[in-house]
């Protein structure tokens, strides 16, 4: 055998093996049934161990316009799903942004949303020009998400006046496990206040300390010119929300890592933010997850996100030892386009990335993949 042959043999096993390493389905694809996309996945594990897998079916190629939030079930580990199922629809209006909380409790699954009518866009809605506004909404399902109760409007008990643009999430929210704010349900937001700009933008919390009962707005870090966000809570009991940039409001360019701010008392306030040089970011959303706790024997915590300062490129998987300082382990998911997601912890321990996909342009489908803790964690050869 010549030496390139052996070259390329040699390269083919490996890519076989990285490939057999990351199980991958398409859980939803464009332009399958009455949906020209698919955009903004969430997942969640219910108490009962089913997989949610949550996203907007949309009727046309952009952020507005006819837009219904779907979900797909798993009672397998994600193994398999039932078919897409619509949580809620509003006729020609905008259903979307989905951000579910388990609360461990009762085991009710709350879904955050927002909603604001199908002909306005989002600058119109931010300049105060719409013909409407961007509203909150809650709805929950007590049968491990086979059903879900008519939405509720909240925005009066969780959106200020002076807000245009809200967003609740997208991803997942949290339950906090310890210290004296334990029991209390997060989940992230951002706003954009009236007439727009960096200096009007920031990410900040929505709380309820009566399992879902009633929601409250919670703190936001003391800079703005953050974005969509999610939530992990450490080990001291602290919350750390992790933020998409806007743009840098002093020189009006945005920034290429991720705005980290921390919360010591459940959410209600935020520290000034700083930047993680290590978390390198297009302007994209991205997800964080508490993997273990230090009782578990080592504190791991997952971040994924598309790992590049300019495209939506590179889907990366990055784990923490020391609650969010440092990430020493990284792992490509897809080299391809990639750009919003979502991670589980999967019953059995594996690890799984809702994420949306593409070989030869954005968002052609909501990859599904999965991969074990010991993958992530093996050097590259």
């Amino acid at each position: 055998m010549s030496k390139q042959l052996l070259l390329l043999v040699i390269a083919l096993f490996a890519a076989h093996a990285g490939a057999a390493d990351i199980q991958r389905t398409t859980l939803f694809k464009a332009g399958d049934g009455v949906y020209n996309n698919y955009r903004i996945p969430a997942v969640i594990r219910t108490k009962n161990n089913s997989i949610l897998a949550f996203c907007e079916g949309r009727q046309a190629p952009s952020d507005a316009g006819e837009i219904n939030l779907l979900v797909r079930r798993s009672t397998d580990g994600g193994k398999t799903f039932s078919p897409q199922q619509i949580v809620w629809a509003d006729g020609k209006n905008t259903c979307g942004n989905p951000c579910p909380v388990v609360d461990d409790s009762t085991g009710s699954i709350w879904l955050l949303m927002t909603h604001n009518l199908g002909e306005d866009r989002e600058k119109q809605i931010t300049l105060g020009t719409a013909k409407s506004s961007r509203t909150a909404w809650i709805t929950h399902s007590t049968d491990d998400g086979l059903t879900w109760a008519e939405p509720t409007d909240i925005t009066k008990d969780v959106k200020k006046p002076d807000w245009a643009w809200y967003a609740t999430g997208p991803g997942i929210g949290i339950q906090l496990k310890h210290g004296p704010h334990a029991g209390s349900l997060l989940i992230p937001c951002d706003y954009v206040g009236l007439g727009g700009g960096g200096e009007k933008s920031n990410s900040f919390v929505i709380f309820s300390d009566d399992h879902g009962a009633h929601w409250t707005i919670g703190g936001q870090p003391p800079e703005h010119g953050f974005n969509e966000s999610q939530v992990v809570e450490l080990a001291d009991g602290s919350v750390m929300l992790n933020m998409r940039n806007v743009a840098n409001p002093l020189s009006g360019k945005p920034r290429t890592n991720r705005g980290v701010s921390i919360s010591t008392d459940g959410g209600q306030s935020f520290a000034p933010a700083h930047f993680d040089q290590a978390l390198i970011e297009p302007r994209c959303q991205a997800s964080i997850l508490r993997f273990s706790w230090p009782d578990d024997g080592k504190s791991r915590i997952l971040f994924a996100n598309p790992a590049s300062t300019k495209d939506r490129k590179k889907m990366t998987v990055r784990m923490s030892y020391d609650e969010g300082r440092t990430w020493p382990v990284e792992k490509v998911i897809s080299d391809q386009f990639s750009a919003y997601s979502s991670l589980v912890k999967l019953p059995g321990g594996n690890i799984g990335l809702l994420y949306e996909a593409g070989d030869k342009k954005g968002y052609e489908r909501i990859e599904f993949a999965t991969f074990s803790l010991d993958w992530l964690n093996r050097p590259e050869k």
